[in-house]
């Protein structure tokens, strides 16, 4: 166990694709943390879907030697949508590197990050990435990063990832500039949770942060949130690889093996403590409240979203996927959800569209179950005409329209920040959203913040591709909740075949109903594959069809095997293809693949 002195915790913070994961390459390499015939891009990045989308999903620890020092690295996501795995990460260390891209500039997601890691009271080392791209513009790019933090340019490292320019330099400034955890080593054992998985073997595996005392192999320890006693069956580091070590002490980062079987028996934020005669013979609330370490509140998911698996025999195992994702990702809450319809599934909460669709590619892919998925809808409030309220996070559950007296819905305040140049194409955007007129600052000489209250609904449904796509990427957004303002919404609905389709229905506003729900019947032709009769998809709302599209039957030339004769044997066959064709147009039921749902679910 090394001095806590030599010991440096930091993680490194950032907009989306400004080199967060190259970064922590360069350090691996830096460090000989990896063998080089092991070495590959973005190495922190494990999952599959994370090195196929380009975007860091899951935080990710890692411990490096460097010199005489130890230093503990959580790389982190840059997206919104995964800023819990960002606010996990800052509560078990002392510093953050901010990096900002030399092309691209302070982002809406930059300013978030560092309001973070102020409040947490951390030290910040900025640092400005990509300096190698012909496009760069450091100078300007360090001026706005040094008057952000309110620090000298001088202090702003000028760095490439990819080319390696100056990362030795940053990597003596973290070890000069971070300060060493508080050595607590004689104190009794607490440590913080900040993330966990599950083994078959080891049960759950505490990701941990030891603030106080040490832990070894087979000490007995108690999480305090939950009163779950156990055995540390293995306690070790990461290098990012999970290692077992012999003691984990006072200011390191590593994990616990719990031998713990039920998830939700281990909550991220909790606190891990040694099993001491205060709590053998029960303590009392007052013991566990001075005992446990300030966490960090889970989030209010504010997208909602119904899974239900395509085989109804799968419920149990869909539960447990779910409560094995959900020990590393808390910001997303399902609870069981049964309709006529569609069966037993789970209605989930999330942070966004993004991080619903995550989740639903993980299920699929890590545990191979097919899935029916519902449209993504933000929780709204419904007044019936005698005034009782009620709390809606699913369209299935919409009542009768003679019964609804009122709707509301929630807002955000949405902020862009765009480059100048992009004035126009960001003021069109902006103008297409409903909700109050924006409002135009500029925080810099090439650099402009627009601000607008809109409807929730508006901020999470592709607004953010359609700004990307506006501004070739140059662009970025961030919200906030503001409450719930009156609306005008309908349920839209979808008829496959004259068959109702719970899962596609979705809650829109009244005036934009037909262009919805003509977008997607379109995208369901599409997607649909074709079945051996005509297949109609209808889109109503309020009880009547307000769009309708075709899929035409799969053509088979009956005739194509007769090689002469009367043209009766043909005719006849025509009839009785004819006849089939019209029974199975009466009988036949369209089965919609998951990768249907999913293509509309991205849209």
């Amino acid at each position: 166990m090394s001095p806590v002195s030599n010991i440096r915790n930091f993680s490194i913070i950032a907009h989306v694709d400004h080199g967060k994961s190259t970064l922590a390459d360069r350090f691996l390499d830096l460090t000989g943390s990896v063998e080089k015939r092991k070495m590959r891009e973005q190495f922190l990045d494990q999952m599959e879907l994370e090195r196929e989308r380009g975007i860091t999903i899951k935080l990710q620890p890692v411990r490096m030697y460097y010199k005489d020092y130890i230093l503990n690295l959580i790389d982190t996501p840059g997206h919104a949508d995964f800023s819990y795995e960002v606010s996990r990460s800052l509560a078990a260390v002392e510093g953050v590197i901010l990096l900002v891209d030399a092309t691209k500039g302070i982002q809406a997601q930059t300013f978030a990050h560092v309001n973070l890691a102020k409040k947490q009271n951390l030290v910040i080392l900025p640092a400005v990435n990509k300096i190698d791209l012909p496009q760069a513009r450091t100078d300007e790019v360090v001026k706005e990063v040094a008057l952000l933090l309110s620090v000298s340019e001088k202090d702003v490292w000028r760095i490439s990832a990819k080319e390696g320019t100056n990362i030795p330099d940053l990597l003596k400034g973290v070890v000069e500039k971070i300060p060493a955890p508080k050595d607590e080593d004689g104190k009794p054992f607490r440590a913080l949770i900040f993330d966990s998985r599950f083994d078959t073997f080891k049960g759950v595996v505490a990701f941990v942060r030891v603030v106080e005392g040490s832990v070894k192999k087979d000490d007995l320890i108690s999480l305090l949130g939950t009163g779950i006693s156990c055995t540390a069956k293995e306690v070790g580091v990461f290098f990012p690889q999970e290692t077992p070590c012999q003691v984990l002490g006072a200011g390191e980062i590593g994990y616990i093996a719990t031998g713990v079987k039920e998830p939700e028996s281990v909550r991220i934020g909790d606190t891990v403590v040694k099993i001491h005669p205060v709590i053998r013979r029960g303590a009392q609330s007052d013991d566990w409240a001075n005992l446990a370490l300030p966490g960090f509140t889970i989030p209010k998911p504010v997208v909602f979203v119904s899974f239900y698996p395509a085989n109804p025999n799968e419920f149990d195992l869909l539960k447990d996927a779910l409560s094995k994702l959900r020990l590393n990702d808390p910001s997303f809450s399902f609870e069981v959800e049964v309709k006529e319809a569609l069966g037993r599934g789970f209605r989930c909460g999330f942070l966004g569209v993004l991080h619903s669709e995550i989740i639903a590619e993980r299920l699929q892919r890590e545990f191979h179950i097919e899935l029916v998925i519902s449209q993504p809808v933000v929780e709204i409030t419904l007044v019936d005409n005698k005034g009782r309220k009620a709390r809606l996070r699913s369209a299935v559950d919409w009542p009768q329209d003679s019964e609804i007296k009122e709707t509301y819905e929630p807002w955000a305040k949405l902020e862009v920040l765009t480059p100048l140049h992009f004035f126009q194409e960001v003021s069109h955007l902006l103008q297409l959203v409903s909700g109050t007129q924006f409002e135009v600052q500029n925080i810099a000489d090439n650099k402009a913040v627009f601000t607008k209250e809109t409807p929730l609904r508006e901020v999470i449904g592709g607004f953010y591709d359609r700004l990307k796509s506006a501004t070739s990427g140059m662009a970025s957004m961030d919200y906030e909740l503001i409450g719930e303002r009156k609306g005008d919404l309908v349920k839209l609905e979808f008829l496959v075949a004259g068959a109702r389709e719970e899962a596609l229905a979705t809650i829109v506003p009244k005036d934009r109903a037909y262009s919805i729900g003509k977008t997607m019947v379109e995208k369901l032709k599409e997607s649909l594959p074709p079945q051996l009769f005509d297949v109609a998809l209808q889109a109503l709302a309020e009880g009547r069809i307000i769009a309708r599209e075709t899929i035409h039957a799969q053509r088979k030339d009956v005739t194509a095997p007769l090689y002469g004769g009367d043209v009766t044997r043909k005719k006849k066959l025509l009839e009785i293809q004819k006849k089939g064709k019209k029974e199975l147009k009466a009988k036949g039921k369209v089965i919609i693949p998951a990768r249907v749902f999913l293509n509309l679910f991205r849209s």
